[in-house]
């Protein structure tokens, strides 16, 4: 699973499952700045929500009453980051009324068993 590119640097496989709501604990926001610095040092970083992680990615959210500032614009950054590879769980977005269309960046809508083959592939899983 792992290659090696130039100057014999190796490049790991790595994946964050964002599996906890945006709001109440600092995990998701802990795993995008985890997953900007891998991607800055040129990992094979690759995401998937799942359950009210799927939440993490709504776009439009208010958080002026929870008195905090809102973080998820900054999964738009992903991209400049080259990390594109962002998956979520079909069936966890179905049970939250949620479809693709209400997500603030692209994403790759896989049902379980795909996500789990995807997470098999990996040098390393990154639960939050």
């Amino acid at each position: 699973m792992t290659e090696e590119i130039e100057d014999d640097e190796v490049v790991k496989k790595i994946m964050h499952i964002i599996r906890r709501a945006p709001h109440g604990t600092i995990y998701s926001y802990e795993a995008l700045e985890t997953v900007l610095i891998m991607a800055a040092y040129d990992q094979d970083v690759s995401m998937a929500f799942i359950d009210d992680g799927v939440y993490t990615l709504k776009k439009d959210q208010d958080t002026s009453e929870l008195e905090i500032k809102g973080y998820m614009k900054t999964f738009t950054a992903l991209d400049d980051y080259d990390v594109e590879k962002l998956y979520v769980d079909r069936q966890s977005l179905e049970e939250r009324g949620l479809t693709e269309d209400d997500l603030i960046v692209d994403v790759e809508v896989l049902d379980s068993a795909a996500i789990g083959k995807l997470m098999g592939e990996q040098d390393t899983i990154i639960p939050n």
